[in-house]
């Protein structure tokens, strides 16, 4: 039988090498694959040794620095040191359930200047009472949940200020005051703040346990290495400008709050 042989293959039978075909390599194409080769087994010599050597050693530095801040309160029960770290990973979790956005628009007779009158009136009363911080941090939020859930005419602002300090302070504190009618001039009659006091806790439906900024200063200037009481003063200080500050409450969740006025602090010392 006769097998026809095309021009194409007859070409590639052609091109294609013997078996025995001798590949001649140059001596400048020789010593160009010595010195890849070479570069290639330099490369490959413990690089992972090198690198992982360099980590531990990073690694071990920062656990040398790392500073235990509960140490000193291990034998402090109220301290709940074996705690400490979950209870504040709950609080960075739920922080923003207790937020309030821009609310402004939805307040007819009531802008954030008024706002800041208001807070700056109840950092006053606060501090007369001599009232635990975490009521007057706790007040302020429940002041802004409740103008973010239902508008308030501007009569009745202050009536909302003192009925919000009087919750927080039934609270936080031992003993709630109850002067907050004469501290108020006597606007009000006892009976609008209590229907008042009602109002927000229906509003709120009694959702009072939140992570304020206050928890989170506590356990920043815990953390902030030197701490010393000028530093905590101007610390709360910075903080309780941010409250009277709307646009701040409004953008910034309260751990960052706290944080930034550590870290302002910090700057300024």
């Amino acid at each position: 039988m006769e097998i026809i042989v095309g021009k194409d293959d007859a070409a590639k039978a052609a091109v294609k090498p013997e078996k025995n075909a001798v590949i001649v390599i140059s001596s400048d194409e020789e010593e160009s694959l010595k010195t890849g080769r070479k570069l290639r087994e330099k490369l490959s010599k413990k690089p992972g040794k090198t690198y992982t050597a360099a980590a531990c050693g990073l690694d071990k530095k920062l656990k040398d620095l790392i500073v235990d801040i509960d140490a000193a309160d291990e034998a402090n029960e109220l301290a709940a040191v074996e705690y400490v770290e979950d209870i504040y990973k709950f609080y960075k979790l739920t922080e923003d359930d207790s937020r309030v956005h821009d609310y402004m628009d939805s307040q007819p007779e009531i802008n954030s200047k008024m706002r800041a009158i208001l807070v700056d009136w109840l950092v006053d009363v606060h501090k007369k009472f001599d009232l635990m911080p975490e009521t007057l941090y706790l007040t302020v939020n429940i002041v802004d949940r409740f103008l973010s859930m239902k508008a308030v005419p501007r009569r009745e602002l202050q009536l909302v200020g003192i009925s919000s300090m009087l919750v927080a302070s039934k609270y936080e504190e031992i003993w709630a005051p109850s002067d907050f009618i004469a501290i108020s001039d006597n606007a009000y009659v006892r009976e609008r703040v209590l229907l008042m006091e009602k109002a927000i806790l229906r509003e709120l439906e009694w959702y009072l346990t939140v992570p304020t900024p206050y928890v989170f200063l506590v356990r920043y200037i815990k953390a902030s290495i030197p701490a010393d009481q000028e530093m905590e003063n101007m610390t709360f200080f910075f903080a309780e400008l941010g409250l009277m500050h709307y646009s701040t409450i409004t953008l910034y969740c309260p751990s960052k709050l706290a944080a930034s006025s550590c870290l302002c602090c910090s700057l300024h010392s």
